[in-house]
């Protein structure tokens, strides 16, 4: 089974790196199996959560076994403007006299935590704006701009982006996410991955 705990889980495909072993802010959280793939080297997943400053305190939550393509941009809440004011031009960001006129963070539109679920497939040159939250199971187009909460299990897609279809029916959906098999033993997923694989809902069915 592959080992959780390497970078590159497989030395075949050198662009696949397994985020949680290479961050290093502590307000990136990302679970197992969760993997970036860029084929630059050069290129680190926390290079692609841009605005993501400390004194602001929000989070980047990503579960287990998601696929996130080149490209993927978090921006977080530090590329918000104050929206009270005549002009939200950042003056204080510019230095000297300019810096007494900072905007408090209660003067910011602050959207709180991005989180995405577990098992979720994120496509190339994906934008996600800050406070997003992507369910379990959802798959998010290419170059696609998350503005707005996508549920789980939805295929969404588009500028904005919006819910084009549900990839399973609603009973479907409810068995997966009572299932979570993303928490189960890599032994107890090896034993059911033609299941898994397949979409043998019967089969899923006999293991909750």
């Amino acid at each position: 089974m592959p080992d959780p705990n390497v970078l590159i889980p497989n030395e075949k495909i050198k662009s696949l790196r397994f985020i949680r072993n290479e961050i290093t802010r502590p307000n990136i959280i990302a679970g197992d199996y969760t993997y970036y793939d860029d084929p630059d080297p050069t290129v680190t997943f926390e290079s692609r959560v841009t605005h993501h400053y400390p004194f602001i305190g929000d989070k980047l939550i990503i579960g287990k076994f998601c696929a996130i393509a080149k490209g993927v941009e978090f921006v977080m809440n530090g590329a918000n403007h104050r929206m009270n004011g005549a002009t939200t031009y950042p003056f204080n960001i510019i230095g000297g006299e300019w810096e007494r006129f900072a905007p408090a963070l209660s003067d910011l539109p602050i959207k709180g935590d991005t989180v995405v679920g577990n098992d979720v497939w994120i496509g190339q040159n994906v934008t996600i704006l800050p406070g997003v939250h992507i369910g379990d199971g959802a798959v998010i187009g290419a170059n696609s701009v998350v503005a707005s909460d996508v549920p789980a299990y939805a295929v969404a897609a588009g500028d904005p982006c919006r819910v084009v279809r549900m990839r399973f029916d609603g009973e479907k959906i409810a068995l997966l996410l009572a299932l979570k098999w993303w928490d189960w033993s890599e032994e107890k997923i090896t034993a059911n991955l033609g299941a898994l694989c397949s979409g043998d809902f019967d089969a899923l069915g006999k293991l909750l």
